[in-house]
């Protein structure tokens, strides 16, 4: 089994090296990794402590300018060669030691899909804006009615799925609305999906975190468009 991990990051120097040598601290004898670093134009030492640590990642690429986190997310997906995609934000907000239990269920169940989940959390959750907890509620209920689902936390981004459920060129969308557009294909296309608790240190947005309640609303767009099409 060879897993893809995509890492996009954007000014995260504080964290960037942390969530790099956590990466490596989870690896298993079974399993091939790829870590795939995405700088997206970068303004601050992010891309310098990445240059003076190419020991800890496969690849890197380097947007010329900020281009989002989902044109990056697409960048990396077209060079992954893994059996397997998972994605890690740059900011720790998601502790990659959770990647074991999504490498169990990928090898116990030959699983399409595994999302993970903030509300059945494993030891800690960290309590966050409630309009962002309603909105991931309202955007879970309604992809789980439309897709004959049973996920519990649609938007948190621990997702992982096989390569090859998704045709990146088929990818239209670039904002925070892309994770409902690629979950959307891979369920349509998989029939095995799976759930697993994870821990969840989330950002305010004082501290960094930029998705923001009205996204809801082209999340849904997708969500219903994905279904449809």
């Amino acid at each position: 089994m060879k897993l893809s991990v995509i890492i996009p990051a954007f000014n995260e120097e504080e964290t960037i090296l942390k969530v790099l040598h956590r990466l490596n601290e989870t690896k298993v004898d079974s399993v091939e990794y790829e870590f795939i670093v995405i700088n997206d134009g970068s303004t601050d030492n992010t891309k310098k402590i990445l240059d003076n640590n190419q020991n800890l990642f496969s690849t890197m690429i380097n947007n010329e300018k900020n281009s989002g986190k989902g044109y990056s997310v697409k960048e990396g997906l077209k060079i992954a060669k893994g059996d397997y995609i998972i994605f890690q934000d740059a900011d720790l907000e998601y502790d990659p030691l959770d990647f074991k239990k999504f490498i169990k269920v990928c090898k116990d169940f030959d699983a399409d899909v595994i999302l993970g989940s903030r509300f059945n959390y494993s030891e800690y959750t960290r309590s966050h804006n409630a309009l962002n907890k309603i909105g991931n509620h309202v955007l879970t209920f309604i992809f789980n009615i439309l897709y004959n689902t049973t996920f519990t936390d649609i938007y948190s981004c621990y997702a992982c799925f096989k390569k090859e459920l998704l045709n990146v060129d088929s990818l239209k969308t670039d904002g925070f609305e892309q994770h409902a557009e690629i979950l959307g294909k891979v369920i349509r296309r998989g029939r095995k999906f799976y759930e697993v608790p994870i821990n969840y240190n989330g950002r305010t947005h004082e501290e960094g975190k930029k998705i923001k309640f009205h996204h809801i609303f082209p999340v849904i767009f997708q969500i219903i468009k994905g279904r449809i099409n």
